[in-house]
């Protein structure tokens, strides 16, 4: 049986989605650097700047960005 969303649900993630885009960046890209830093240690940006060549990557971390590291287990660069 499949389930059914409510409208009320539907709207939440409308708003949540104008909050939070579901782009590549924090799709795809973000996730794979911060676990390819996880294993090898360094700076995020030259790994942003291999997986998104030609586009210069904010290096601010967003909310979801702290809390993907923290799920990781990294701490965020400090400064």
């Amino acid at each position: 049986m499949k389930s059914i969303m409510k409208p009320s649900e539907f709207a939440a993630w409308v708003d949540y989605y104008e909050l939070c885009p579901f782009d590549d960046m924090h799709r795809y890209h973000r996730p794979a650097a911060l676990i390819a830093q996880s294993m090898r240690g360094g700076e995020m940006q030259p790994l942003l700047e291999i997986l998104v060549p030609g586009e210069r990557p904010s290096s601010d971390y967003s909310d979801a960005d702290l809390k993907t590291m923290e799920a990781f287990g990294i701490k965020p660069p400090v400064g």
